[in-house]
């Protein structure tokens, strides 16, 4: 499109000149308090530097209701953004470890990670083939979002629940890390790369009048048969069954197997954990999506046959009270938030109170919107998942506080373990998941009623499309 200069000019109704820049000049250079905060600035992190001792000093790792046994050891997703997977992994060894009567344990992250790198190329090629069909242009808001990145670490529950149901559960020891699972982003540059081009070529032969079902699925067989070498060689193949040796508390040696990965969550973890039984809410309150209604994100998803990702808005209070119920019934909570604000991460500290900005930059900063504006002015959306270990209540009141248990290694917070707040909760999370024998039979019901549709760039999809969590 043609447009002359005028046109493309921004109106002024307020300039930035010498006169202005004087006035502000004078007035940080007048205030001791800024020249103080300054030279605090200039050899330190603004964050850090800003941190408040007081509320550090009373944060302490007591709580009044707690899972029987927390999870050893403290798991590490490195540089990759896979703290969804770590989340439920971390959620589900708790009844296994118990089952079992072993101190240690982990789920291999790698092996849902290297199928979650599958069947995402495969459901974004689909998705592909869907909108080059109904016409989409590629310089459409739909497919420049979708081409932006194609396939990413980030993830969501119901897709952690659409690969357990699939392709099982391994223990690591059977299905170690490699570099790619750890260190993500040049497998993730490698497979953007592909898919674009993949998309290319699903465009040129969709153009073309006399194409069938056929000649595109035979183009798609073709593709993923790349994706699948791609992915098999930096991640490695996964095992089609296996046989896992261990020690329980009493040192007895033991063996399951030889035992395929869907076998292994059927037969030794599904009747103490079921996948199935668990549900999913969230608390989006901008007045446009209504409380007691389910919403889903278009175009959301890892899986073409699996099930949807669907959530069950609900008041903040919900969400609280049930995870609340569920630790007080002995079961861990996965839950999502935006991890990056009022979080202290070298003290393991998720308080609102945690940093000072207002005495150090003299404004506040982060909380000048509510919960609602910050997700409609793009100032807040999910983008890390951990999980509950424990609370602290007093009866008739919501918690206090909540022992969180990360998975970016021992050396943040209480050998990897946070506190979060109450206030922090309110403002920063976003979803919980618990057993459905914690939830109200009218909360339930909600995922009765048909799913309002939400635009694939909705920031309630943004936990599945983190790139990389950031130990910050």
């Amino acid at each position: 499109m043609e447009t002359n200069n005028s046109e493309n000019t921004c109106s002024s109704l307020f300039d930035i000149n010498c006169s202005v820049v004087d006035d502000y000049r004078q007035q940080v250079e007048s205030e001791p308090a800024s020249q103080l905060a300054a030279n605090a600035c200039w050899k330190h992190d603004p964050v850090e530097v800003c941190v408040r001792r007081d509320v550090i000093g009373c944060s302490q790792h007591v709580f009044s209701h707690k899972v029987e046994t927390e999870g050893k050891p403290m798991t590490n997703q490195r540089s990759s953004g896979r703290c969804w997977l770590f989340a439920a992994l971390n959620v589900i060894r708790l009844p296994f470890c118990k089952s079992l009567n072993i101190d240690e344990f982990e789920f291999s992250q790698a092996y849902l990670f290297f199928w979650d790198k599958i069947e995402r190329c495969n459901y974004f090629l689909n998705r592909m083939v869907q909108c080059c069909r109904e016409g989409e242009s590629v310089e459409g808001r739909l497919m420049s979002f979708l081409l932006h990145d194609p396939t990413i670490d980030g993830g969501q529950w119901d897709m952690t629940v659409n690969l357990i149901l699939k392709y099982g559960l391994v223990p690591k020891k059977c299905f170690p890390e490699s570099y790619s699972s750890e260190n993500s982003a040049r497998l993730n540059r490698i497979l953007h790369s592909k898919l674009r081009e993949y998309t290319f070529e699903i465009k040129e032969l969709i153009s073309q009048p006399d194409t069938t079902d056929e000649n595109i699925r035979a183009l798609l067989r073709r593709q993923m048969q790349e994706v699948f070498r791609i992915v098999s060689i930096t991640l490695g193949l996964p095992p089609s069954q296996f046989t896992w040796q261990y020690y329980d508390k009493s040192k007895v040696a033991k063996e399951i197997g030889p035992i395929t990965p869907k076998q292994f969550y059927q037969d030794c973890v599904k009747p103490i954990f079921d996948i199935d039984e668990k549900v999913c809410l969230v608390n989006d309150p901008r007045p446009s999506n209504a409380y007691g209604r389910p919403y889903t994100v278009f175009c959301l998803g890892n899986m073409t046959d699996g099930r949807p990702t669907v959530y069950n808005n609900q008041p903040i209070e919900t969400l609280m009270k049930v995870a609340e119920e569920s630790i007080k019934g002995g079961e861990a909570v996965w839950f999502g938030c935006e991890v990056g604000k009022f979080f202290a991460s070298k003290y393991g500290i998720q308080d609102t109170r945690a940093h000072d900005y207002k005495m150090l930059l003299g404004v506040d900063v982060y909380l000048g919107l509510c919960k609602a504006d910050r997700l409609v002015y793009g100032d807040s959306l999910m983008t890390h998942a951990m999980t509950f270990t424990a609370c602290q209540t007093v009866e008739g009141e919501v918690p206090s506080k909540w022992r969180v248990e990360n998975s970016w290694g021992e050396e943040r917070g209480e050998k990897g373990y946070h506190v979060l707040t109450s206030q922090w909760f309110k403002e920063f999370v976003f979803e919980v998941v618990v057993d459905r024998k914690y939830v109200p039979q009218e909360v339930m019901d909600v995922l009765k009623l048909p799913v309002i549709e939400l635009p694939a760039w909705d920031p309630m999809g943004a936990l599945a499309r983190n790139r990389i969590d950031t130990a910050l």
